[in-house]
C-alpha cells in the first residue's frame, strides 16, 4: 500500500520558517516525481512546484519562487519543503503527491493527508 506522509507542519510567526517532509512508503521512490501543493481556506488548491526522480531537477510556480525550496532524497524515501519568510497569507494546508512524470501535465498518482501551517502576523 503506497502512503505519502507529510509533517513539520505547525503554527509559526510571520517571517520564520519551516521545513515540511514528504515520507513515502510502498513504492519505488526513485521512480516518482514529488509534487507539492497548499490549500488555503475557501481557495481551489495550488500547486507550489515539482521535483523530479532524481532530485536534480525543480519547477516552481512564479509566486512560490524565492521563499520555496524542494529536495529530495531517495535514500531516505523523503521530499522536502523548506519555506522562508513565512506570511500569513502562507497559511494553508500543504500537500504532497507522486508522479511518474515531471512535466506540466503530470498526474499525480499518489497524495498524502496534508499538513497544517499557520503563520501569525
Amino acid at each position: 500500500q503506497v502512503q505519502l506522509v507529510e509533517s513539520g507542519g505547525g503554527l509559526v510567526q510571520a517571517g520564520g520558517s519551516l521545513r515540511l517532509s514528504c515520507a513515502a512508503s510502498g513504492l519505488t521512490f526513485s521512480n516518482y516525481c514529488i509534487g507539492w501543493f497548499r490549500q488555503a481556506p475557501g481557495k481551489e488548491r495550488e500547486l507550489i512546484g515539482r521535483i523530479n526522480w532524481y532530485g536534480s531537477s525543480t519547477y516552481y510556480t512564479d509566486s512560490m519562487k524565492g521563499r520555496f525550496t524542494i529536495s529530495k532524497i531517495n535514500a531516505k524515501n523523503t521530499a522536502y519543503l523548506q519555506m522562508n519568510s513565512l506570511k500569513p497569507e502562507d497559511t494553508a494546508v500543504y500537500y504532497c503527491a507522486a508522479s511518474r512524470s515531471f512535466g506540466e501535465s503530470a498526474a499525480y498518482t499518489y497524495w498524502g493527508r496534508g499538513t497544517q501551517v499557520t503563520v501569525s502576523s
